[in-house]
């Protein structure tokens, strides 16, 4: 395995008490800032050490050598607060007037405290009435597309990865984005719309946790993948089946039990900070 350490400058006290830990060959530094540590293994020792490398606000992750962007084919991305900054429905929330009552019932969900379904049912029943031109107002205003985002969809579109949004997000928002940003694919719920008002409801099933992993899987299976050639990134507790069903899972400033089981964490870096894991 290699060792991959990002973000900023590594003390040199730190990294000397980095190679002793996980007995790595060399340290080879890398633009910009990065250092891969080639031959490491993950120990107890390094693990003591992992407090003092996010102190200083550092990446890090455990990766195969040798491995490519190009040796995957399929990259999947949830939608708000990984692939963009803000959650879609707090915003709309906002523009009701609803907002804290709506962030807190988000915030339960991402934990996982409440199951999606009914967290989505009841965020969404807080909107009812509201005027249907607010979600051009949330795209055009407030959406942001988080950091790095353009950088690591251009190098996966370049290394031949077909790419996908997996939402319990908003097609108004997906499709847009799927369009702006070229995406081959883009699933999430539709909200249903009537007299031009938001009716507080969504039209057909609700997109999940289980209905995101059954969409990777059967994109996975159409074109003709292995497991072991997906990446699955996500932030909250409604993604983590999807993750589960991809070879490489990776948590994006996400909530603590997204991060612990997942194979990568980005907690500083933005999303291009996943290019540095492989090989070029």
């Amino acid at each position: 395995m290699n060792l991959i350490i990002q973000g900023g400058a590594l003390p040199t006290f730190l990294l000397d008490r980095i190679l002793t830990a996980t007995g790595a060959s060399t340290a080879e530094p890398l633009p910009p800032q990065v250092v891969r540590l080639h031959d490491a293994q993950r120990t107890a020792e390094f693990d003591a050490l992992i407090p003092l490398i996010e102190a200083e606000k550092l990446d890090w992750a455990f990766v195969d050598r040798n491995r490519k962007l190009s040796d995957f084919g399929l990259i999947c991305f949830d939608m708000d607060s990984t692939l963009i900054t803000i959650e879609c429905i707090d915003e709309l929330a906002d523009f009701a007037g609803k907002k804290a009552e709506v962030s807190e019932v988000t915030e339960a969900a991402m934990r996982g405290e409440i199951d999606y379904r009914e967290s989505l049912r009841r965020r969404l029943a807080l909107m009812a009435g509201l005027d249907a031109r607010v979600l051009a107002r949330v795209f055009g205003e407030r959406l942001l597309l988080s950091d790095g985002a353009r950088e690591l969809l251009e190098a996966c579109q370049n290394a031949g990865l077909r790419t996908a949004i997996l939402s319990g997000g908003f097609t108004y928002f997906t499709e847009r984005l799927r369009i702006e940003l070229g995406f081959d694919f883009a699933t999430s719920n539709e909200l249903e719309i009537s007299g031009g008002k938001l009716t507080g409801r969504v039209v057909g099933d609700i997109v999940d946790a289980a209905a995101k992993a059954h969409h990777l899987g059967r994109l996975r299976d159409e074109l003709g993948l292995r497991k072991d050639q997906v990446i699955a990134v996500g932030d909250g507790a409604n993604d983590l089946m999807m993750m589960a069903e991809a070879g490489l899972s990776v948590a994006f400033h996400a909530k603590p039990a997204t991060r612990a089981k997942a194979d990568v964490a980005i907690n500083f870096g933005g999303l291009d900070a996943l290019l540095s894991l492989f090989e070029r």
